[in-house]
């Protein structure tokens, strides 16, 4: 069972995603406890491959109150994404191909895990938008019909 720490609407809307990958993130404890505080915005998170190795950049994580300042961690450091290694060649292969990006969708909670969903993304145009927006506009529109004629 998995539990929504934060969700990151702003990537559906601005790229048309092809494929969904999770992954676990390698944390320090002061940034577990500020993720179970919803202290987080992974608004412009996106992931990359360096080195043979996938990490989260972008993810901002604040600082945990209470603790000492040798403790504490930075907010917007790279965060390691714990992956196969076959599934991270594959991610690479995929992701160098021109226009793709790896923007974050969600975080949650698998258990005491913190995992991350990230997806392989292409972009929209202003005109994808619209047309998303359109379909949207005419599917509720349908919806409120349907719901009249079947009240009576």
């Amino acid at each position: 069972m998995s539990r929504d720490i934060a969700n990151n609407k702003k990537a559906r809307r601005d790229f048309h995603i092809s494929g969904t990958y999770e992954a676990g993130i390698a944390l320090v404890g002061t940034e577990v406890k500020s993720i179970r505080d919803n202290k987080v915005n992974i608004s412009d998170a996106f992931a990359r491959v360096d080195n043979g190795q996938v990490f989260l950049y972008g993810c901002d994580i604040q600082p945990w109150q209470t603790a000492a300042e040798y403790f504490q961690h930075a907010p917007k450091r790279p965060r390691r994404l714990l992956l196969h290694k076959s599934e991270i060649l594959k991610i690479a292969q995929l992701a160098n191909e021109k226009g793709y990006s790896l923007p974050c969708l969600r975080m949650y909670f698998v258990g005491r895990r913190v995992k991350v969903e990230f997806g392989l993304a292409k972009g929209k145009t202003h005109g994808d938008q619209r047309q998303d927006l359109k379909k949207r506009v005419e599917l509720r529109e349908a919806q409120r019909e349907m719901s009249r004629f079947n009240k009576g």
